[in-house]
């Protein structure tokens, strides 16, 4: 079969169009096409059908460069990507406990890293349990497969109690490992529930595998145990979070023995909160922090001590005496390991966000929408945080004089 040559001439002169003056030069329209030519590509077309339909100004996939341009209304109707599908495991060879600290119900960043041990040490065949004082949200996505609460109310403020009851639920599930976060709380409820249990504790692990444990021994060397016994404790920012599909978490029921009890009777236990404006920095759980953006800082003030946080300040405002230097957060002040981190005013210098690398939620009020704090948020609000101090405590006010139980 014979190609036909093409005839540039030709098409050039079949897309000439007809000159408006006699003396206008020779127009020539590019859309035509010539017969048997290649048809001329249509970049508004092409942009248009990347675009993604949303309320705000307008976006468009790149990745579909290669894609026919499909229009805006045909990308809305395409129905949502299918739900991730959820990882069940229905009869495990062996059991793995994580017995995560979990305070106020949610998992911190460290719990979630125990989860992570926990699943390496279950591996394809194993089962992750977590087990804790009441419900623990969140907790199928960090990687458990069955869920057991041992208990709830103010009897989860007495140590002693909850290692009682924790070692019971041991004892009725037989698990191959137990692991414990090396914090405050959870250090000391592992050593109680050894001495119950009478099972050795290997402590502060920072490699976690089937192969066996590590933690820092002193002369810069490690200290490794050939295979993981029961009880062990992990410790912070050792090991990774799960990364995989969101686990079953499955309610699970078992029978517990009753533990026997202590020598002494306690009959109420519960927690007395620290006054946040006396703790530390370094140990606060929520921390609002003001910057060169805030210059009514008596409202500031009163902010902070409405919302129970404890107050902070960039170095700007601590260079000019305006905030005491404990206040200042970041590398020259104090690195935070908050659970939330408020910044008012504050654009985000490096050393700065050097300071609040660890918190768990940040939430930023700035005019700049392209200020380094407002990247690094996870809720960030546009405007001037002397509006939007006084609105705050306003809502504050009117949740505290609403009735108890009203919507």
């Amino acid at each position: 079969m014979t190609r036909l040559r093409r005839d540039p001439r030709a098409e050039r002169a079949a897309q000439r169009v007809a000159p408006r003056d006699t003396g206008d030069r020779p127009r020539f329209d590019r859309a035509a096409r010539a017969a048997g030519g290649r048809p001329r590509r249509d970049p508004r077309a092409e942009r248009e059908g990347r675009r993604v339909a949303g309320p705000a100004r307008p976006r468009f996939d790149v990745s579909q460069q290669d894609r026919p341009a499909v229009p805006v209304s045909v990308q809305a109707a395409r129905p949502a990507q299918a739900a991730p599908v959820v990882v069940t495991v229905d009869d495990p060879a062996f059991l793995v406990v994580a017995v995560p600290d979990c305070a106020g119900g949610r998992l911190s960043t460290h719990d979630r890293q125990l989860l992570g041990a926990a699943r390496v040490l279950a591996g394809r065949d194993g089962a992750v349990v977590l087990l804790a004082a009441g419900d623990c949200a969140g907790c199928g996505a960090a990687g458990a497969d069955r869920l057991l609460a041992h208990g709830d109310g103010d009897r989860a403020y007495d140590p002693a109690g909850r290692a009682a009851r924790i070692a019971a639920a041991l004892t009725a599930l037989g698990p191959r490992h137990v692991l414990f976060p090396e914090s405050l709380d959870g250090g000391d409820v592992a050593r109680r529930v050894a001495v119950r249990l009478g099972a050795p504790l290997f402590t502060q692990a920072e490699g976690v595998s089937a192969s066996g444990l590590i933690r820092p021994a002193r002369g810069r060397s490690v200290e490794q145990r050939a295979a993981p016994g029961l009880l062990a404790t992990v410790a912070s920012d050792a090991v990774a979070e799960y990364a995989g599909p969101p686990r079953e978490a499955r309610p699970l029921a078992v029978a517990m023995a009753e533990p026997a009890p202590a020598g002494t009777a306690i009959r109420s236990a519960q927690r007395l909160p620290a006054d946040p404006a006396t703790v530390p920095l370094a140990l606060a759980e929520f921390v609002t922090a003001a910057g060169n953006g805030v210059t009514d800082l008596d409202t500031f003030r009163q902010l902070v001590a409405a919302l129970r946080a404890t107050p902070g300040a960039s170095r700007v405002l601590c260079d000019s005496g305006l905030m005491p230097r404990r206040t200042q957060v970041g590398a020259s002040g104090t690195v935070l390991a908050a659970t939330c981190y408020f910044a008012l005013g504050i654009s985000g210098a490096p050393q700065h966000l050097q300071g609040v690398v660890d918190c768990e939620h940040v939430v930023a009020v700035n005019t700049d929408l392209h200020a380094a704090m407002i990247e690094r948020a996870g809720l960030a609000i546009v405007q001037d945080a002397q509006a939007v101090m006084p609105a705050l405590l306003r809502l504050l006010a009117e949740e505290a004089a609403r009735p108890e139980g009203s919507p």
